[in-house]
């Protein structure tokens, strides 16, 4: 008696498990790229807030007053800076309010990229040029959110006039 046997699926569920695990890592890097991009503006305001919180719960405030107090540092430190930049129009002013929250995001950036690098690359010199490189990219789309923020633009997002209410005159 001859017994055929047949390919197992086990080896196909592996190889869809494999392809499942690739794709769901590649979402979650691109997921991790978006995040670091879109809170590279919160660097200055996060780190104000939770000084002003270690500073409050060192001096004997209590956990929730020192979150709150945390809270408030770091939103006012973001409303103060937007405010400051949508106001100020001396360019040197402005520059240096730019600077204080594309820094500290630039900073963050290298940092982030540096051991996102450090995952996959083994060289330093890698993973120094590309944590450079991440950290210019990062403090200016800071420094670029800064400048289009709601405030720095008039209440709008974009510079782009909404010319969509005006009529226009045609020739008789």
């Amino acid at each position: 008696m001859v017994v055929v046997e047949s390919a197992s699926d086990e080896n196909l569920v592996m190889e869809d498990a494999v392809i499942i695990a690739i794709l769901l890592a590649i979402a979650a890097l691109v997921f991790m790229w978006w995040l670091l991009f879109t809170l590279a503006i919160y660097a200055l305001p996060l780190f104000v807030g939770l000084s002003a919180a270690f500073w409050a719960h060192s001096t004997g405030a209590s956990l929730l007053a020192a979150v709150l107090i945390g809270f408030a540092a770091g939103i006012g430190t973001l409303v103060l800076g937007q405010l400051l930049f949508a106001t100020v129009r001396r360019p040197i002013i402005r520059v240096t309010i730019a600077l204080l929250f594309a820094v500290p995001a630039a900073v963050a950036g290298f940092h982030a990229v540096h051991g996102i690098v450090g995952i996959g690359s083994s060289s330093a010199v890698w993973r120094d040029v590309l944590g450079s490189v991440g950290a210019v990219v990062v403090g200016a789309t800071a420094w670029m959110r800064l400048a289009g923020s709601p405030l720095a633009t008039g209440g709008h997002f974009t510079q782009a006039a909404d010319r969509s209410d005006q009529t226009m005159a045609t020739p008789s």
